[in-house]
C-alpha cells in the first residue's frame, strides 16, 4: 500500500505514522484532535458544516475510517464498537434467506453469532473444512462467503485468490476476516475479496486497551449500503476510542515486525520440545497454536507461566496465551470442535513484543517443572 502525496508516494510505515496528523491547521496540532461533541451547529436553515450528529459522522472516527479505507487499499473504511459489530454490520446487508458458505475453524463468536442467525430463521450457513471445499460448496444459490485465513485455532490458510474467483462466478461477495494477518502481511481486497474486516481491538490497536471493530469494503456501492446500516444501527466507534486506535495503528508497523519475529523463534522452540505434539503456525504474523501431549498436564503448565498470562484475546504487546476450550471457543459443541482438530490438548499463543528469549525461557521452565 502506498499514498499519493504531493511530492510522490509514502511508505505504509510512514503512512501509518502520520495518521491524523496535519489535521487542525488553526492550531497545528500534531495528534489529530478528539471531538466528543454528540452535536453540531448549522450554519443556517439548509446548511450543514458536513457534521451534523455524531453518530452519523464525527471529525475524529473520519480520519480512522479513512486511514482504514487506505491500508487496505479499499473505497470506504467504517469503524464499529467491536469486532462481532463489524460481523454484524457485514451481514446485516443480506436478504433473510441467503445461504452462506463459511470456514469450519474460526473464531467461537462468529460461530455463535452465526448459530444464532441460523436458529431465527434469517440465513443458511454451510460451513466447509479446506480450500477444496469451498469449490463444491460454493454454488449459485450462495449469496456470499465469509473465511479466515489463516483461521483460528487452527492457524489453517488457503487462497483467497482462488475463492474470490470461485465467489466471482456464482455472483456471491467474498467477505475475509484479516483479524490474524492485518493489512501489513495480507491484503484480501487486492486478492479479490469484496469485504475485509477486523477485530479491531486486537493487532491494530494493540495495546489490550480498546474494543473496535473495522470493515472495509471494495466497491463503494457496497460500502455506501453499509455506512448507511452503520448509521441506521448505530453501533460505531466512540470518538475516543477511535482516537485511541489511531494512536495504536502508528506503532502497527514496528509491532507486527516483532509480532512475527517472536513467533517464528517461539514456534522452533515448541518444534524441538518432546511435551509438545504438535505445532500450528504458517510461517507468518504473531499467531500460533500448538498441541500438548499430555492433556491433563495443561492445568499445571499455566499455573506455571510467569511471562505469558493465561487469557482470552489476542494481538497486544504482552504475550497471552489461550485454553480455546473453555475460552474463545466453549460455544462451539465438544464433538464438533473435536471432529475438525479443536481438541482440548491444544493452547493457542498471542505471541507479544517481549525479547524471544524471554518467551521462550519461559515456556521452557513450565515445561520442565511437568512430571
Amino acid at each position: 500500500m502506498e499514498k499519493k502525496t504531493q511530492s510522490g508516494k509514502i511508505d505504509t510505515d510512514t503512512f501509518l505514522a502520520q495518521i491524523g496528523n496535519h489535521q487542525n491547521p488553526v492550531t497545528g496540532s500534531i495528534n489529530t484532535p478528539l471531538y466528543f461533541s454528540t452535536t453540531y451547529e448549522h450554519p443556517t436553515l439548509g446548511e450543514s458544516t458536513g457534521y451534523d450528529y455524531t453518530r452519523t459522522k464525527n471529525p475524529t472516527r473520519e480520519v480512522l475510517e479513512s486511514a482504514l479505507a487506505v491500508l487496505e487499499n479499499g473505497t470506504v473504511g467504517l469503524a464499529t464498537s467491536s469486532g462481532m459489530s463489524a460481523v454484524q454490520l457485514v451481514f446485516s446487508q443480506f436478504p433473510v434467506g441467503s445461504e452462506i458458505v463459511a470456514s469450519r475453524d474460526l473464531y467461537g463468536g462468529s460461530y455463535r453469532y452465526f448459530q444464532e442467525l441460523e436458529k431465527q430463521g434469517v440465513y443458511q450457513f454451510i460451513y466447509v473444512d479446506d480450500e477444496a471445499g469451498f469449490e463444491t460448496k460454493i454454488t449459485d444459490k450462495t449469496t456470499a462467503v465469509f473465511i479466515e485465513t489463516p483461521t483460528n485455532p487452527l492457524m489453517s490458510e488457503v487462497s483467497i485468490e482462488r475463492i474470490a474467483a470461485i465467489s466471482k462466478k456464482h455472483q456471491a461477495q467474498l467477505i475475509v476476516d484479516n483479524t490474524f494477518y492485518t493489512p501489513l502481511i495480507q491484503r484480501p481486497l487486492d486478492l479479490g475479496a469484496d469485504i475485509v474486516l477486523h477485530s479491531a481491538t486486537k493487532y491494530l490497536g494493540g495495546h489490550n486497551d480498546l474494543l473496535a471493530g473495522a470493515v472495509v469494503a471494495r466497491s463503494k456501492e457496497v460500502g455506501a449500503q453499509l455506512a448507511y446500516q452503520l448509521n441506521t444501527t448505530g453501533a460505531v466507534l466512540s470518538p475516543f476510542d477511535s482516537w485511541l486506535l489511531i494512536r495504536g495503528l502508528k506503532t502497527l508497523a514496528l509491532r507486527m515486525e516483532r509480532h512475527e519475529k517472536n513467533a517464528q523463534a517461539v514456534a522452533k522452540y515448541l518444534q524441538t520440545n518432546a511435551k509438545v505434539k504438535e505445532v500450528l503456525y504458517p510461517g507468518r504474523g504473531g499467531m500460533l497454536s500448538f498441541k500438548i501431549n499430555k492433556q491433563e498436564q495443561i492445568k499445571d503448565f499455566l499455573r506455571n507461566l510467569s511471562i505469558f498470562t493465561f487469557a482470552e484475546s489476542l494481538g497486544g504487546v504482552e504475550s497471552l496465551i489461550t485454553y480455546p476450550t473453555t475460552q474463545t471457543h466453549a460455544d462451539i459443541p465438544e464433538g464438533l470442535r473435536e471432529s475438525y482438530g479443536l481438541t482440548p490438548d491444544l493452547l493457542r499463543i498471542s505471541v507479544g513484543i517481549e525479547a524471544s528469549e524471554d518467551l521462550i525461557a519461559d515456556l521452557k521452565q513450565a515445561f520442565e517443572q511437568l512430571n
